[in-house]
């Protein structure tokens, strides 16, 4: 006979498909049936946090947590519901738990620590290491080395010249950072190094609260060259006096949230209505095709295909007067950047987003704009189309910055 789910398992698999109320049933019945299984409690917690029952959710979390001290997942299950409650000390803490998940490469490859001497190889603390060579990574994705960049200066103050190791991606990223850090995208280029930390580490080592988030934008200038080259290519397709706003609907779909995240384009008919507005699309990815399938008020322009890097997303957002996205790399970019952004998020925000905001301490020019249930894009959608269109206009016709 086949063996049943059990109500643990259905939890986690009623979560995936999005029916949150069936797993979150689950999950209390599993509990109930079994309180001494921390499967049972982690998995409830994680439908608890889709549901935004983030207090509930942490209690199951460090319940599973007592249960099995040494499992990795309930404990950076818990870290994203304290960073997202904005109890940042303890978060900071809990997150450094994501190296210890199944499948999380080490941020530095074993053979180059041994090829620097298992002395020499150590994780950072955080003191001043003024004769001694730091090896920063540029780990997880694009957005979250974008928004951690901001730690590098803070870094090259104790730590004289560090060397970043990044994806060829981030390189242009890296590079646009004040200070003209050395960068790397191949393990054989590494040079040789006293200790090493991950980007994603950087806000725990410097003990960020939420009053100390270094948020001085931007800290990210696109290059002047590649600005002067866009500037003419977007004063020949882009009409004169109208607002200029970029649109990303999309994320990457390999990502694990990405069906919360992502929409399709049609969703955001209130900006595809607005008057003397185009539209610039910077979608990269499948989701680029919907642009030539969506009409409305205001013109859509796809330059999806012609930006080649973040170097050229870069120099399209300094010439923009505003962004509209979901929770992806571009918003980062933007807010890095001090660009005003309406970034739209789903009923659950990664941890960053924190909670009941309209605003973010990470990024100043950002507003934030939030799915009131899961699924349910247009209050998110007329909020930041009101933004846009709140803008006032210069004397020229083009908006004013703010």
């Amino acid at each position: 006979m086949p063996v049943l789910p059990s109500h643990s398992d259905l939890c986690e698999i009623r979560r995936r498909e999005g029916r949150l109320d069936e797993a979150a049933a689950h999950g209390r019945q599993a509990a109930a049936l079994d309180p001494g299984d921390a499967a049972g409690w982690y998995n409830l917690g994680v439908a608890l946090h889709d549901r935004l029952e983030i207090g509930a959710s942490m209690t199951c979390e460090r319940r599973a947590v007592r249960l099995r001290p040494d499992w990795p997942a309930p404990h950076f299950e818990l870290a994203e519901g304290l960073l997202l409650s904005g109890r940042l000390e303890e978060g900071w803490r809990e997150y450094e738990w994501r190296w210890r998940l199944p499948g999380v490469p080490p941020p530095v490859p074993p053979a180059i620590q041994k090829r620097c001497g298992q002395a020499a190889a150590r994780p950072w603390d955080g003191r001043p290491m003024p004769r001694g060579a730091l090896l920063l990574v540029a780990d997880q994705g694009f957005g979250d080395s974008i928004q951690f960049a901001r730690y590098l200066p803070m870094a090259a103050a104790l730590c004289p010249n560090p060397a970043v190791a990044c994806s060829p991606e981030m390189l242009p990223v890296i590079r646009s950072l004040p200070g003209g850090h050395r960068a790397f995208t191949a393990w054989e280029e590494a040079p040789p190094f006293d200790a090493w930390a991950a980007l994603s580490s950087l806000p725990g080592l410097f003990g960020t609260a939420l009053g100390t988030i270094p948020a001085a934008v931007p800290y990210l200038r696109a290059e002047p060259e590649r600005v002067e080259r866009w500037k003419g290519r977007l004063a020949g397709l882009l009409p004169s006096g109208y607002r200029r706003v970029g649109l990303v609907w999309a994320g990457r779909p390999t990502h694990g949230n990405d069906r919360n995240r992502s929409m399709p384009l049609a969703r955001l008919s209130p900006l595809l209505a607005l008057e003397r507005t185009v539209l610039v699309s910077l979608q990269k990815g499948p989701a680029q095709a919907e642009a030539a399938r969506v009409y409305g008020t205001a013109p859509l322009v796809n330059l999806g295909l012609e930006l080649e890097s973040f170097a050229d997303t870069m120099a399209v957002l300094a010439q923009l007067d505003h962004v509209v996205c979901v929770d992806t790399a571009v918003a980062h970019l933007a807010g890095a950047m001090g660009r005003p952004t309406a970034l739209l998020l789903p009923h659950a925000p990664d941890w960053r987003w924190l909670l009941g905001r309209g605003d973010t301490p990470w990024y100043p020019t950002v507003t934030l704009h939030r799915q009131p249930a899961p699924g349910q894009w247009d209050e998110a959608v007329r909020g930041a189309a009101a933004a846009v269109a709140g803008g006032t206009l210069r004397a020229s016709g083009r908006p004013a910055r703010r």
